[in-house]
């Protein structure tokens, strides 16, 4: 059963836009769309990058959106292993709601699961990947 939003709102407005956008240009290396029954719970799927331990991998994960998005960033959760981020544990990254003041407004989800899968080749100091534990 779909949900009724309020389509005035700003935020309903543009997450509608991202969705639309989103579903009419899509991606090769991942896929990303809101619940039908939940505009602010969003779904991603994505390859892992060439060259990185990950390559062969399609990773699961969730999106939720704060109810003043864009003005707030999202927060994040792998669902599946990674091998790089924990499951079901949000993610701290400079694009989600652990840095709020490094988020920008004009970014929107594709952008987000853009940078995502970027970190995903990146390590963190001092941290090693699951996959070289």
């Amino acid at each position: 059963m779909s949900q009724t939003f309020n389509t005035k709102s700003p935020t309903i407005k543009r997450i509608l836009r991202e969705a639309e956008e989103l579903s009419k240009n899509p991606a090769e290396d991942y896929h990303a769309s809101p619940l039908d029954e939940n505009l602010f719970e969003w779904h991603f799927t994505l390859r892992g990058p060439p060259d990185t331990p990950y390559a062969e991998g399609i990773y699961h994960g969730r999106i939720t959106l704060p109810p003043d998005y864009p003005l707030r960033p999202p927060s994040f959760r792998f669902m599946t292993p990674s091998g790089r981020f924990e499951v079901n544990r949000e993610i701290c990254l400079s694009i989600s709601g652990h840095h709020e003041d490094t988020w920008q407004p004009a970014w929107g989800v594709r952008t987000a699961v853009v940078a995502l899968r970027g970190f995903m080749e990146t390590e963190v100091k001092g941290q090693r990947t699951e996959s070289a534990r």
